[in-house]
């Protein structure tokens, strides 16, 4: 049996129904992993996030993950170094950015946006959102904007141009 067929074989199905995952509150966000790295071999993670009007993130780059995005509900607008007019992405539409390449999106509206965001591999990206859900827990509230950085550095995520 190869490495791979061996791992593999310690993964299990699972199902998660409406409203089950771990929930975190990232920087005054709803997210809820709905699949874990660890579920997933670190094949991926899967987070469905709940993005309030004038919520988003500022321009970042993934070092090592890729990220993709599909809107559930509501509509963001999304920009990238590939994509550089501000794109609205409205409910049924989908964003893929690779690793290496900055990007951002944004809750212009005035309503609720939900995301399904996948990200591959997964555990960096996991660990990130858990360090800010528990750092905003530790602040009562949104953590200092350098906490934030430190955070992100660890997963490899670079914030500005």
């Amino acid at each position: 049996m190869t490495q791979v067929a061996i791992a593999d074989a310690a993964l299990a199905s699972f199902v998660r129904s409406p409203g089950e995952g771990l929930p975190l509150n990232v920087l005054g966000s709803p997210y809820v992993i709905k699949a874990s790295a660890a579920e997933t071999g670190d094949a991926f993670c899967f987070i469905e996030c709940t993005i309030p009007p004038g919520a988003g993130v500022p321009p970042h780059t993934h070092t090592r993950e890729h990220e993709a995005f599909y809107v559930l509900a509501g509509e963001i607008v999304v920009s990238s170094a590939d994509v550089r007019e501000p794109t609205r992405l409205r409910t049924g539409a989908f964003f893929f950015t690779p690793r290496g390449r900055q990007h951002t999106f944004r809750n212009e509206s005035t309503g609720v946006a939900r995301l399904l965001i996948v990200c591959t591999p997964g555990a960096g990206m996991e660990a990130m959102f858990t360090a800010m859900d528990a750092a905003g827990r530790n602040a009562g509230g949104s953590p200092p904007p350098a906490e934030i950085g430190a955070i992100a550095a660890q997963a490899g995520v670079v914030f500005g141009d």
